[in-house]
């Protein structure tokens, strides 16, 4: 049986199919997971914030806002009519008791 083996041909098949060192395997280039997040805007001169009403005020601002809108300020929101409140503010006429 060792005579099998001993012929060039032999030789040769084995060194060069079964023996025949494999390429090494290419590591997976490690992938960053991607954020779910959305990217920041650069420049964002506001926040959401979250802030508790209580529901009867929430109607009167939506009702505000809905009457707003029917005399033609078409762009009026909750937040646009709080800004609006927050301008004309007279903090000297705000009970203590509020």
């Amino acid at each position: 049986m060792d005579a099998l083996f001993e012929g060039d041909e032999v030789q040769e098949i084995l060194r060069d199919s079964f023996y025949k060192p494999t390429a090494p395997a290419k590591a997976e280039p490690v992938r960053k997971k991607k954020s779910r997040r959305r990217p920041k805007p650069e420049e964002v001169d506001y926040q959401v914030i979250c802030i508790s009403m209580y529901n009867e005020d929430l109607a009167l601002l939506d009702e505000k806002v809905k009457t707003l809108k029917a005399s033609g300020h078409r762009k009026m929101s909750r937040s646009a009519l709080i800004r609006f409140a927050l301008d004309h503010v007279d903090l000297s006429k705000l009970p203590k008791s509020y």
